[in-house]
């Protein structure tokens, strides 16, 4: 470890990867009420574990990007964290808050939790993914503006690297951006056009930037290639990205009320999307191809190299496939939808943090890379983990096809919940991809732990070493 402050990040990799099992344990508990519709109730509704699943997945990735940002950026400035002390009052804040929410989610119902957190002062609450109560909103907003100024301090007062400078560009966006979780008009077609500023200008837009800073930087500790190489990259795919990603927005305004060029708009530029995901696979694999150095720590390398194929399949590819107009007519709100969601999150975010937590953990442990067993042990959890999803993408796409065909392109349709019950075979092999992925979490985790076992030489004997 090159700075001492770098230190900071290692509770904010530990809080990631715990509540990334919250959420897949959660996902597990939506993958059987989809087929056993009263499994867990009333304790635990269906509503109630989808907002904690979803909820968990973006505080998750926002503790990931937190710190992979206090891990990369002393190094990039080459100068320490401008308040290492900052950094860790704002960690129990920001994970203090998010666990009282959870709790609330669970404890109380919800519209008694609205009335509870001052709904009524401002209305914030009860959309997707926003589901928050205005106090947690407060504080995300709070810890966003104070985590954006000790990062934005250090890079100030140190050397400005493209990495560091794309890094700031997307966590500045992601802080100003969420302020539209605040605005909630009572016309319903504003509504939805302006979450879609926070929802889509967010995984579409500047996470993006995020995550091509980070994969930049591992990329560029692991391989040793120049960094002018790199930075020009980089530089390529941000580009490609918001230009596609902005106007790209688009496609999800097709059926809510807005003018109809937007199906031309929103078809054009958001067909463009998958070009930088595109660019990202082929960046990576170059600079793998190019390395100078050969890095001891194996299990990054596949981990960097995974996130650029999974983020083109699941973000690029598999939004492709229904992003189109005449298409979308027909498979918005499907399990089509679902399909994209779950890979294009998984290879672009949560691959990317995973990555980062790979390369940087073993460093804030002390050394370069994990012992060898532990990084076979790693590898294996990144294919369990990786196929599976898959699996669960593939599942999620068949199902949403012959729900599509049966619910809304045949000529007498049938109704929705009659079209459930005929996907149950498609739900159920997902739910069991789930739990492999979830054995894949469990070895991931377990690999931390592991060592090699050692010999050590002491007065002319050998001995084993403790494991």
């Amino acid at each position: 470890m090159h700075y001492q402050s770098q230190a900071v990040a290692k509770p904010y990799f530990i809080a990631a990867i715990a509540l990334f099992v919250g959420q897949i344990l959660f996902g597990l508990i939506l993958g059987l009420q989809y087929v056993i519709g009263d499994f867990l109730f009333p304790a635990i509704p269906f509503n109630v574990a989808r907002m904690v699943h979803t909820n968990l997945l973006i505080v998750w990735l926002l503790f990931g990007f937190m710190g992979a940002a206090y891990y990369l950026v002393p190094e990039e400035t080459e100068t320490e964290l401008h308040s290492p002390l900052l950094a860790h009052v704002l960690f129990w804040i920001f994970l203090i808050a998010g666990a009282l929410t959870v709790v609330g989610y669970l404890a109380v119902p919800y519209a008694t939790l609205a009335e509870m957190t001052g709904n009524d002062i401002l209305q914030t609450m009860g959309r997707e993914f926003l589901e928050q109560p205005l106090p947690t909103k407060l504080g995300i907003v709070v810890v966003a503006l104070a985590f954006l100024y000790n990062i934005g301090m250090t890079i100030l007062k140190g050397r400005k690297t493209a990495i560091s400078m794309i890094l700031l560009m997307g966590l500045v966006g992601l802080a100003v951006l969420f302020l539209f979780a605040f605005y909630n008009p009572s016309n319903l077609v504003k509504d939805k056009y302006f979450w879609w500023w926070v929802v889509h200008l967010w995984v579409e837009g500047v996470w993006e930037l995020i995550l091509g800073a980070i994969l930049g930087f591992v990329l560029l500790k692991i391989t040793g290639v120049d960094r002018e190489v790199i930075e020009k990259w980089l530089y390529v795919i941000i580009t490609l990205t918001l230009v596609s990603g902005i106007i790209g927005t688009g496609h999800h305004y097709y059926w809510i009320g807005t003018p109809g060029y937007w199906q031309w708009w929103g078809s054009i530029f958001s067909a463009l999307e998958p070009i930088p995901f595109f660019a990202m696979t082929v960046f990576c694999f170059n600079m793998v191809n190019r390395r100078r150095r050969q890095h001891p720590n194996k299990a990054a390398t596949l981990w960097a190299l995974g996130t650029g194929v999974m983020a083109f399949l699941g973000a690029g590819v598999w939004g492709f496939l229904h992003t189109l107009a005449p298409i979308n007519y027909y498979t918005h709100g499907s399990q089509i939808t679902a399909a994209h969601g779950h890979m294009a999150f998984y290879g672009a975010y949560a691959m990317v943090v995973m990555t980062i937590i790979s390369y940087a953990m073993p460093i804030l442990r002390g050394r370069e890379a994990n012992p060898e067993r532990a990084q076979v042990l790693e590898m294996w959890s990144f294919w369990l983990m990786t196929v599976s999803m898959v699996f669960i993408t593939l599942f999620l796409t068949a199902a949403g096809i012959l729900q599509v065909w049966l619910q809304r392109v045949i000529p007498n349709p049938q109704a929705f919940m009659q079209v459930q019950d005929q996907l149950a075979l498609f739900y159920w092999m997902r739910w069991l991809s789930g739990i492999v992925f979830f054995i894949g979490l469990v070895v991931y985790i377990y690999s931390f732990f592991t060592k090699d076992k050692l010999q050590t030489v002491e007065v002319g004997t050998v001995q084993p070493a403790a494991t």
